[in-house]
């Protein structure tokens, strides 16, 4: 695992090696084991490097053997070694034993749709000498980030943010229309940024570019069908098989393999299987949050890592830890989200550090498998339609005038509205419609010429291409391709990296994810519970108390906090004269969101936290230059 970055000029100027070098240092958290670089006229490649497989040998820019193709990778093969196999029965000749060189000879093989042939999770760039193009691609779901600028005739890439803000012709300044979807969404959806004239390249992606032209393609374009043949039983014998072999791959290491366990049936799955896999310690890492002893799943976790013999480590987290990593959170995710627990990923992977290079997660089971409240609500949703006008009218009001339940408020809102792709945005918006029209200043809104109702259009391509499935289904394809990578795998990405850690994350096999997406989703909600074929296949690997324990996550005491230990923090932040926020949104409504929330009459912790955190974000990236001072950007 790595970072990587670099410079392409189509005018054929040459790309200048002191920016590289300045992209790179402020990457080197991603790569502390050592960095390397490439500069041929108009192209510039750097790298840093977390070692992992190849130790001793995989260093990078890796190249091919004429020199006339050369690589920056960052992530994982997994299936480097069937790989391997293959390219060298057709005549290749490998100098590594590095996954990193099969991305290479693949290309010779296969050209770009040599892509399609990887199980992993990667973001690489790889210059053709020949052709005088350059190749950057990210992998299926996202896992890995790959953030790039064009610039006139300058393309500039790199794994983060913060390394293309080291070039002096990367703009920085806010994307208003980005701003809309993020506080509709709670995070900013692919390929945008919350930086105007940033993007991401989105995931199952690739792009080609040479002088004379720029194309962006999706490869992982597979587009679900049910299958109503095959029986239960079998679905489930398949994914059982399919799930162990993505855990035996991704144990492939070099260096000590971890795990990041809950108490709960995802993490405690992979750690079954990785007890198989690994013969010597194994390492796994729960944090707990003081004031969270109702929700800590310390003791539920040190329990289940005692039954597969793994060496356990925990960590209590108190608000001061969380107030002096805050603005450090920031800097480290490089956008704000609505997404409280965020901050949580920090704090287990800086506990990892000590032990591993590598870990685990239980990320990515939810979205495919119908894991949310919300998926629940989209089936629900079926029958609510159907009941009389004096019927639902009578239950909206009722709703409304619970306190808090700010989501189950947000879900019954939705269930008008006819239009389904409406309907979805309606469920996923934090804000809704009414709340910013209030919040955005007259000005702002005239930028974003908003209209005052949720369409969803950011979600709209990928909807269009599942009109074909039932709600339940569809919604859950959207989650896997936008929620999901655009927020907690970003996250988890970012805050992992910033300790010099490696995330995987096994239920996001993309065979997984495509063998989940034809099952109907009467087998993933079963009456009203969610995951269910998920949690069937698990009784194989785990006890029936782990598999059916009550979903916790990260949960955490910050809306405690919030209303005491930080409430200080809440009023520097966004009510101060110099607040960011006063120069887009209405600072008497944000006023009167605390106040409610203050008094427990509403439920508004993620609207506060999303405010709180696009602050932070704008003292950062856009009031203040980012700048490298030693090693590390600053």
């Amino acid at each position: 695992m790595c970072g990587i970055c670099g410079i392409y000029n189509t005018n054929g100027e040459p790309a200048e090696a002191d920016t590289l070098h300045a992209m790179s240092q402020a990457l080197h958290h991603r790569g502390p084991d050592g960095s390397g670089s490439f500069l041929d006229g108009p192209v510039a490649l750097g790298h840093r490097r977390l070692s992992i497989i190849d130790v001793s040998g995989g260093a990078q820019p890796i190249s091919n053997e004429d020199d006339s193709l050369q690589l920056v990778f960052n992530g994982e093969i997994y299936n480097y070694i069937e790989l391997r196999k293959q390219l060298l029965q057709s005549g290749h000749r490998f100098k590594t034993q590095s996954d990193t060189e099969v991305i290479l000879h693949a290309y010779e093989q296969w050209g770009v749709d040599c892509v399609k042939r990887f199980n992993g999770i990667f973001a690489f760039a790889l210059w053709d000498g020949n052709q005088r193009r350059l190749f950057l691609a990210r992998d299926h779901l996202g896992v890995k980030p790959l953030y790039y600028a064009l610039i006139g005739s300058r393309l500039i890439f790199a794994s983060e943010i913060k390394a293309l803000l080291q070039d002096r012709h990367c703009p920085r300044a806010v994307d208003v229309k980005a701003l809309g979807d993020l506080f509709s969404y709670r995070y900013v959806p692919s390929p945008a940024t919350l930086f105007r004239g940033i993007k991401k390249l989105s995931p199952g992606h690739f792009m080609v570019i040479s002088q004379s032209a720029l194309v962006i393609k999706r490869y992982w374009d597979r587009i679900p069908k049910i299958d109503k043949v095959s029986t239960e039983r079998n679905l489930m014998e398949q994914y059982q098989e399919l799930f162990e072999d993505a855990v035996r791959l991704q144990t492939r290491s070099d260096v000590p393999v971890g795990l990041f366990l809950s108490s709960g049936v995802d993490s405690g799955a992979i750690l079954s299987q990785m007890r198989r896999h690994i013969n010597g310690p194994l390492h796994t890492f729960t944090i707990g949050f003081s004031g969270g002893e109702k929700t800590n799943e310390n003791a539920d976790a040190r329990s289940l890592a005692k039954q597969f013999g793994a060496q356990h480590h925990e960590r209590i987290v108190t608000p001061d830890d969380y107030l002096r990593y805050f603005e450090n959170y920031i800097w480290d995710i490089e956008e704000p989200v609505g997404n409280e627990t965020a901050a949580a990923f920090h704090f287990v992977s800086e506990l990892a550090h000590e032990n591993v290079k590598v870990v685990l997660t239980g990320q990515g089971a939810d979205e495919p498998w119908a894991g949310y409240h919300r998926h629940l609500g989209v089936k629900l949703s079926a029958i609510y339609s159907r009941l009389p006008s004096l019927v639902t009218g009578t239950i909206k009001g009722v709703v409304n005038r619970l306190p808090r339940n700010e989501r189950l408020k947000r879900g019954v809102a939705a269930l008008d509205e006819p239009d389904m792709l409406s309907r979805f945005a309606k469920i996923y918006a934090f804000f809704h419609s009414d709340m910013k029209n209030r919040l955005f200043t007259d000005s702002t809104k005239e930028q974003l010429n908003y209209a005052g109702q949720e369409k969803g259009e950011s979600l709209r391509r990928l909807y269009d291409e599942v009109r074909h499935l039932d709600p339940v289904s569809r919604m859950l394809y959207l989650d896997t391709r936008t929620d999901l990578p655009d927020d907690l795998l970003m996250v988890n990405d970012k805050t992992s990296m910033a300790n010099s850690i490696e995330a995987r994350v096994p239920f996001l096999d993309h065979r997984l994810v495509e063998l989940a997406e034809t099952i109907p989703s009467y087998l993933k909600i079963k009456g009203l519970h969610g995951k269910y074929l998920h949690k069937k296949a698990a009784e194989k690997w785990l006890p029936k108390d782990v598999v059916y324990r009550k979903k916790k996550g990260f949960a955490n005491p910050i809306n405690e906090w919030l209303r005491g230990a930080m409430r200080p923090f809440i009023e520097e932040c966004l009510f101060s004269e110099a607040s960011a926020v006063r120069l887009y949104f209405d600072i008497g409504y944000i006023r009167q969101l605390v106040t409610l929330h203050e008094s427990k009459q509403e439920d508004y912790l993620f609207h506060i936290y999303l405010l709180i955190s696009f602050e932070l974000w704008h003292r950062q990236f856009i009031d203040h230059p980012v700048q490298v001072v030693g090693h590390y950007a600053k």
